[in-house]
């Protein structure tokens, strides 16, 4: 709490606009500062300070909660800014990530709330590639063993951004696991079945299905149905076998020609 000695609600007012207009204008990397605030005026010696100040935090959560929707969205926004121009991960990516990933949800039966954790999983699940040096995600070459040791820490420091980020904890063990496979070979904790969450298990497939079908600077793209019969191939050492069959079979079935009508 801030007391403020002969100051009115007017003058307080001003103040908690000044404050709000100077996180505005702070620096949004990684993410847009935001604060709540309420104030009330004691304007009586009789009134009671303990419920001027209850008034107060009363109208400080009401301010946080017509605002969490908004900075929820500036967080996010903020966040997947940063990865594209850090990372050069591209937003088309993402979206096809997204997409894609949903499909499986729907034919999974996951909840609502799952499915928003996919779908926000699809963007930010590298987030953590934010902090590995450009050079070494866009280096055309091999990598070097230090590099790798760099690149693989990714999942690690998503992890720790996520947990710091109130917007993101439902999602922080997934992006901690999105590397994880199936067979326990996996990094960062060698993670074994269903040890592995299931968000993490449904990212992993339809990444590697995307730089399959999309290529890389040094990856060649290939047909939809190679990389199909690739996942197969991995089905139960990188991949759940289970959710590469329901994949499988949900893309088979949306990229076949409809049959002529009789």
């Amino acid at each position: 709490a801030i007391f403020l000695p002969r100051t009115g609600f007017k003058v307080t007012s001003i103040i908690i606009d000044r404050i709000k207009v100077a996180c505005l204008n702070a620096s949004q990397d990684p993410v847009q500062l935001s604060i709540a605030l309420g104030a009330v005026t004691k304007e009586s010696p009789s009134q009671d300070i303990q419920e001027i100040l209850r008034e107060a935090e009363e109208r400080m959560y009401r301010s946080k909660l017509l605002e969490s929707k908004s900075l929820r969205a500036s967080i996010i926004s903020s966040l997947k800014r940063t990865l594209f121009e850090k990372s050069h991960e591209t937003e088309e990516h993402t979206n096809r990530l997204q997409r894609v990933a949903l499909k499986i949800g729907h034919a999974l039966g996951l909840s609502e709330g799952e499915l928003n954790d996919l779908s926000l999983l699809s963007t930010l699940h590298d987030i953590g590639k934010i902090a590995i040096p450009e050079g070494i995600i866009v280096k055309p070459g091999q990598l070097s063993t230090e590099e790798w040791d760099l690149i693989w820490k990714h999942p690690e420091i998503g992890y720790r951004i996520a947990a710091a980020t109130p917007e993101l904890v439902p999602i922080a063990e997934a992006i901690l696991a999105h590397h994880e496979w199936w067979d326990g070979s996996g990094y960062p904790r060698g993670l074994k079945g269903e040890e592995i969450p299931l968000l993490s298990r449904i990212i992993s497939i339809v990444d590697a299905f995307d730089v399959m079908t999309f290529g890389r600077p040094y990856k060649e793209r290939v047909t939809q149905e190679q990389a199909l019969i690739e996942l197969q191939k991995q089905a139960g050492i990188q991949f759940d076998p289970k959710l590469i069959e329901i994949f499988v079979k949900t893309e088979r079935e949306n990229n076949t020609p409809a049959s002529p009508a009789p």
